[in-house]
């Protein structure tokens, strides 16, 4: 699922080519990635683009006269950069939004279609898809513990939770934990001042971190490559490969749908974190769904 640091280079890469722009068409080859109807999907046509914005894992388009359009890429949903008015692939192809500059298509890989569109007459109808979660980039180290320690849930959920943070999912949420030497089932209520501490640098270094190296690999070229499983990662997706600190091999828990990697030498003082002996643990705090880990 793409998170915050694909979504800021996806909109980066957007303002560059269509702010300012105007929408000269939209088409739609799967109807269910249509989430409302009123307005209707080609409201938009002939109108500019007036801004770009990110609500947690969504991107907004802002056009004049005011109309919002947001994408919620969910799991497999991608974005294309094409030439003008190519055809939306058969099998992967959802929907295009047409600009004379190029056309920006909506893809996703898989049989499950969880990508949307939602089309609103005002901010409001945006706003009641925020899931209330505070910027992890901009909160401020009181902010922060006070959100942190809110609700007493085990780490890895707590930064997933889109109520309580904005567009942290599974991938950096992984990369987080490893680099605050944190264990992803410990809960918040038992956080230190220093872990609080330790662990809002880990969030601002680790996703500033991604969001440049992204920029930099992209070097003004539309972002083809978003994955939650990159090659330099430390441990999301690595499972039985080296930690790059210690150089024990990376574990892993597995909960219905959901895989959590970490280091047990770095992180759980080199215990392993057995499925079994947390499966009441996690039935209560983890969503069996991906789902219901976006929507909570």
């Amino acid at each position: 699922m793409p998170e915050l640091p694909d979504i800021v280079v996806y909109l980066e890469a957007l303002s560059a080519r269509v702010r300012g722009r105007a929408l000269s068409g939209v088409r739609v080859s799967s109807p269910s990635v249509l989430r409302t109807f009123d307005p209707p999907y080609d409201a938009p046509a002939g109108s500019t683009v007036e801004d770009l914005h990110r609500v947690g894992k969504r991107i907004v388009f802002e056009f004049d006269p005011e109309m919002y359009m947001v994408i919620h890429l969910m799991v497999a949903g991608r974005l294309r950069w094409e030439p003008p008015r190519k055809p939306i692939p058969k099998k992967v192809g959802l929907a295009a939004l047409d600009f004379d500059e190029g056309s920006l298509i909506l893809t996703e890989q898989g049989t499950h279609k969880r990508a949307g569109i939602w089309l609103f007459s005002s901010w409001d109808g945006v706003a009641g898809l925020d899931r209330g979660g505070v910027e992890p980039l901009e909160a401020s180290e009181a902010e922060f513990a006070d959100v942190i320690r809110r609700e007493n849930r085990t780490l890895k959920r707590a930064l997933t939770d889109p109520r309580i943070f904005s567009g942290i999912g599974n991938s950096y949420s992984d990369e987080i934990l490893w680099k605050a030497q944190l264990s992803p089932v410990k809960r918040t209520a038992q956080l230190t001042d220093d872990e609080v501490t330790r662990l809002r640098r880990a969030v601002i270094e680790s996703l500033q971190e991604w969001t440049d190296r992204m920029r930099d690999e992209l070097e003004g070229e539309w972002p083809k490559k978003v994955t939650a499983f990159r090659p330099d990662m430390a441990v999301h997706g690595k499972y039985g490969e080296a930690c790059p600190r210690c150089g024990s091999p990376v574990q892993r828990i597995v909960y219905a749908s959901n895989e959590t990697n970490y280091c047990a030498t770095c992180q759980t003082e080199g215990k392993l974190l057995a499925d079994r002996s947390l499966s009441r643990l996690l039935k209560d705090d983890w969503p069996k769904t991906l789902e219901e880990l976006e929507e909570a």
